[in-house]
C-alpha cells in the first residue's frame, strides 16, 4: 500500500489520477492526518468532482464486466459482480482471515462519506468449465477500458451487455456452493457494516439497494497467483548464530546451500544467517495429517520455531518480527539481514490456493500474512455507487 508521501509523488501533476480519492491527503496540507473527516470529505468532492467531468461515467442499465489483468507471463481473467452481503454474512462467501477494527473503520468511513464502493474485493470460485468458457468469449476483442499501471500490470475491461450472457453467469454462480475472498477481507467487512446501519436507517429498506451488495472481481481459482510470504527476525532470543543452529536441528533437518533457498516442498523452508543460507525441513512425523490451519507452512514455522526456539508467539504484535512479500525477492531477505536491521530471514513455500480454499471450508483462519496474491485489483477502474 501507497504510503501519503509516495501516492503524492505518484499523482503529481496527474489531476484525474485515483489517488485524488483513494488518498485524498495528498490535496491537503502536508501533515494532515489521512484519517481525519477532512480528508473523506475531500475524497467525495474528488469523486463528484471526476463524474461531472465525465471521467468517470456510469453504465445507463446494471452489468456484468469481464477483467483481466496481466503481469508478466501470469494472466487471470474474472468477473467484475456486485455480491451479494447477505451471502457473505451467512458465509456463502466464505473468509479465511481476521479484520483489524481500525482498518475496517476506515474502509467504513471512506464508503459512506463517497456514497460509492471504488476498491473491489478479490474472490474466487471453484472448478466452472462454462464460466470459464464465457468470460474467455467475452473478453476476446478489443477492450472497453485498458490500462497499464506503473509497475507494469495491465489491467484491461470489457462490458457484458448481452442479456443472455447475464442471465447464464448469475445461474452458473447461483448454482456454486461456494465462493472464497482472496484478497480484501477489510473492504467485505466495512461493505457489511455498512449495510447493515443503511438497513437499519432506511424505514423503506427493500433488500435490492444496492448497499446490499459489495463489489467484487471474482475469478477461477486456479488462475489466482500466491506468492511468498516471508519473515525477518531481530535477535535470536538470546543465542549466538551456533546456539541457535544447534536448537533447530532438534526438529529440523539443517543443511548449507550454495545459494539462496526457494522452498518446493511442505515443511520446507530456507533460512539466511550471518551470511549463509541454510535449507530447514521439519520431521515428518512433526506435521499435522489432517487439520487444514496446523499443516500450513505459516503454522509449522510459528508452531516449531518462532514460539518455540525464538519465543515470537503473537505474530501480529512482537516487534521482532516483521515480514517481506515474494515480490520483493530473496535477495530482498539477504538486503534486511545483511543491514543488520535483521538477524535471520525465512523464506516460505506460497500457499496452494487449494489450502487458503480448506481452511475457509473449516470455518477456520489463516495465520499472520500467509498470502501474497499477485497482481493486485485497480482502486476505481470499475466502482459501485450506492443508491
Amino acid at each position: 500500500m501507497l504510503s501519503s508521501d509516495e501516492a503524492r509523488t505518484r499523482a503529481a501533476g496527474k489531476p484525474w489520477s485515483f489517488l485524488h480519492i483513494s488518498k485524498p491527503e495528498i490535496d491537503l496540507p502536508m501533515g494532515t492526518d489521512p484519517y481525519a473527516p477532512q480528508v473523506y470529505g475531500k475524497a467525495a468532492e474528488n469523486l463528484g468532482l471526476m463524474m461531472r467531468q465525465g471521467i468517470l461515467t456510469r453504465d445507463p442499465a446494471p452489468c456484468y464486466y469481464a477483467y483481466r489483468l496481466i503481469m508478466g507471463k501470469h494472466t487471470q481473467t474474472g468477473l467484475v459482480a456486485a455480491a451479494s452481503l447477505a451471502e457473505y454474512d451467512t458465509n456463502r462467501i466464505r473468509k479465511h482471515e481476521h479484520t483489524q477494527t481500525d482498518k475496517e473503520n476506515d474502509r467504513v468511513r471512506q464508503i459512506d462519506a463517497l456514497n460509492a464502493q471504488t476498491g473491489p474485493v478479490m474472490v474466487a470460485y471453484p472448478d466452472a468449465r462454462e464460466v470459464d468458457d464465457i468470460l474467455a468469449r467475452c473478453s476476446a476483442g478489443a477492450p472497453d477500458a485498458d490500462a497499464t499501471a506503473d509497475g507494469g500490470v495491465r489491467h484491461s475491461l470489457w462490458v457484458v451487455r448481452d442479456a443472455e450472457i447475464q442471465a447464464r453467469l448469475t445461474r452458473a454462480f447461483d448454482a456454486m456452493p461456494a465462493l472464497y475472498i482472496a484478497d480484501g477481507h477489510h473492504r467485505s467487512a466495512a461493505a457489511s457494516r455498512v449495510a447493515s446501519a443503511r438497513r437499519a436507517a432506511n424505514s423503506r429498506h427493500a433488500g435490492e439497494e444496492n448497499y446490499n451488495t459489495f463489489l467484487t472481481v471474482i475469478f477461477p481459482h486456479h488462475q489466482l497467483q500466491i506468492l511468498d510470504y516471508n519473515r525477518v527476525v531481530a535477535g535470536l532470543n538470546g543465542m549466538d548464530a551456533g546456539a541457535f543452529l544447534a536448537r533447530l536441528r532438534e526438529n529440523f533437518s539443517v543443511e548449507k546451500s550454495p545459494q539462496s533457498v526457494k522452498p518446493a516442498k511442505p515443511a520446507e523452508f530456507g533460512l539466511y544467517l550471518a551470511g549463509q543460507w541454510y535449507r530447514l525441513a521439519l520431521r515428518r512425523e512433526l506435521i499435522p495429517a489432517s487439520d487444514p490451519v496446523a499443516r500450513l507452512d505459516a503454522s509449522l514455522l510459528t508452531d516449531h520455531l518462532l514460539g518455540p526456539v525464538l519465543g515470537i508467539k503473537d505474530l501480529r504484535r512482537d516487534k521482532r518480527i516483521d515480514y517481506v512479500g515474494g515480490i520483493r525477492g530473496l535477495a530482498e531477505l539477504e538486503k534486511r539481514v545483511n543491514s543488520g536491521e535483521m538477524t535471520a530471514a525465512f523464506a516460505l513455500r506460497p500457499t496452494r490456493m487449494e489450502d487458503m480454499m480448506a481452511v475457509a471450508e473449516a470455518g477456520k483462519v489463516m495465520p499472520t500474512k500467509s498470502t501474497w496474491f499477485e497482481p493486485k485489483l485497480a482502486d476505481g477502474l470499475v466502482s459501485l455507487v450506492l443508491d
